[in-house]
């Protein structure tokens, strides 16, 4: 029997980037740059747990059975929020240390790739794809 690629439903991720972007902007509109620790805990435990608090609280409201739903790649997704917490982390402490311009970067960066993935396009599956891609060129030579 093949080994079963592991999968999460695509309403969850989606419900992970809504909650990343509306936080973001949450922060950045009222000054409140705590916020972002929000996403940034969820996000962590999600890595290194394997427990996402936001996922976990929407598929409680999934209508269907998770293996309905369009399938999301597990490590692909991994991969995209370690990218988010890296951002959500260097923006944080860039506001906490009054570095406003690299928060504002780091944080908007985060922002703009979870509403674009909401949008359908994935800026982290892009990155890894062509990391991929490099690494296999390379391996030819």
């Amino acid at each position: 029997m093949p080994d079963k690629i592991r999968s999460i439903p695509r309403p969850l991720v989606r419900t992970n980037q809504w909650f990343i972007f509306l936080s973001v902007v949450t922060a950045l509109s009222t000054s409140q740059v705590w916020i972002l620790a929000v996403p940034l805990v969820a996000g962590l435990l999600g890595l290194v747990f394997n427990f996402n608090p936001v996922m976990r609280m929407a598929k409680l409201f999934l209508k269907k059975e998770p293996s309905a739903y369009i399938p999301e790649d597990h490590a692909q997704q991994q991969f995209n929020q370690m990218i988010a917490v890296v951002c959500l982390s260097l923006g944080l402490v860039s506001f906490l240390l009054d570095w406003n311009v690299t928060g504002y970067i780091f944080t908007v960066m985060v922002g703009l790739a979870s509403f674009i993935a909401i949008l359908g396009f994935c800026i982290g599956c892009f990155i890894l794809y062509q990391w991929k891609q490099y690494n296999y060129r390379r391996s030819l030579h």
